[in-house]
């Protein structure tokens, strides 16, 4: 059985209310400067948590400026605005990317290390400032992992820093937070979540201990996106998902993500396609590319997934596939890259990219080269 570092949130609050809980819970902090990062959707939300804050002395600056996946450029903005207000508590209050900047702005505020310095992994040296995360979407998982995602607008790519200090100190997460979110939203970062979960069970550095997160996100993803698409203000299906996700987030720490992730990354960097829908788009052919090495995990999926649970693995592994392709189907995601302006004259460029990802390539069941990473962006054109 391989080492695990399992590191979490110190507090984690779930369910429907959790916004007041982090009310109640930010107040007998008694810190003064909070610096709110979120998007303007979510700004009604917040009314009488802003107005609570102001009754209690607390001084608050929100920030709205982060538009799709950020960049170190966008980060050292905020960074010099957070300063300037003297920030004594950073909290994200939106999706993946609100959070991740959020977090990495809770190390930074206070630290002497410069940005790019701390980009890969366990670089970081510290962190002094309180930070909670409150997700509106279900997806990244980021409100309960170490991980921090940017553009580095420098080469184009996507750059990762990991590190414990990243792990909020607290993370609420109220499925009404999410009751908003569109549709192509809700399946998009519904089906990232559900690829957390399936790279984390089908990975090299695998563990009992995340498997059974990983496997309970894929059963409660499986079972409640296309509900939760079709209408979004199913509350017993938003929560499923919301857990789902959570579980995900959770994955990441001490498994992570794998190929999947990885070939993603250039669709992001190179033509600006939201993470999520990178990973519906790749997800289905990255599966088929890794059998047979994976048809026993992909069998367990099956399983979880409540679709077929006796018979041959590789019919298992089969139906695990489909089940997936028809989930992505019925969320309305499109299911190939031609059919989202992706040229084909790019994706050897895209596979360069991919390519440079070893820290997730690392994690994938079958090992990939660039050749069979063109191979999969041209199945999935």
């Amino acid at each position: 059985m391989n080492k695990i570092l399992i590191q979490q949130p110190p507090r984690v609050v779930f369910g429907e209310g959790a916004l007041h809980d982090f009310k109640e819970d930010f107040i007998a902090l008694s810190l003064q400067s909070l610096y709110i990062l979120t998007i303007p959707p979510v700004l009604p939300l917040l009314d009488g948590l802003l107005s609570e804050f102001k009754r209690n002395n607390i001084s608050v600056l929100v920030n709205t400026t982060i538009d799709g996946e950020p960049s170190f450029a966008d980060f050292e903005k905020i960074l010099k605005e957070a300063r300037h207000f003297e920030a004594d508590s950073v909290v994200g209050i939106g999706g993946g990317s609100v959070l991740d900047v959020a977090k990495f702005l809770a190390t930074m505020l206070k630290n002497e290390q410069e940005i790019r310095s701390v980009v890969g992994i366990g670089l970081l040296k510290e962190r002094k400032t309180y930070m909670a995360c409150l997700p509106t979407t279900s997806g990244t998982g980021s409100e309960v992992s170490p991980n921090a995602i940017f553009l580095d607008e420098r080469d184009g790519g996507k750059k990762g820093v990991i590190s414990p200090f990243l792990v909020p100190d607290a993370a609420y997460v109220d499925p009404a937070l999410t009751l908003g979110v569109p549709q192509q939203v809700t399946a998009a970062t519904g089906i990232d979540a559900l690829t957390h979960c399936i790279e984390a069970y089908m990975n090299r550095f695998a563990h009992p201990v995340a498997d059974v997160w990983a496997l309970e996100g894929v059963k409660l993803i499986s079972k409640n996106l296309i509900a939760a698409c079709k209408d979004g203000n199913d509350m017993e299906a938003r929560s499923a998902v919301a857990l789902g996700s959570m579980y995900g987030g959770m994955c990441l720490g001490p498994v992570n993500t794998a190929a999947v992730h990885a070939l993603a990354y250039p669709l992001g960097s190179e033509y600006k396609v939201a993470h999520g829908l990178s990973n519906a788009l790749l997800l289905p052919y990255v599966l088929k590319y890794n059998r047979p090495e994976g048809d026993d995990r992909l069998a367990h999926i099956a399983i979880a997934m409540g679709i077929f649970e006796h018979g041959p693995v590789e019919e298992q592994a089969d139906s695990a596939i489909g089940k997936i392709e028809e989930i992505i189907k019925e969320c309305g995601l499109p299911s190939r890259l031609s059919e989202i302006g992706i040229k084909k004259g790019d994706i050897e460029k895209m596979a360069d990219g991919a390519i440079q990802v070893q820290r997730l390539l690392k994690n994938n069941i079958k090992e990939l080269s660039k050749k069979d990473i063109i191979e999969i962006y041209k199945r999935a054109f």
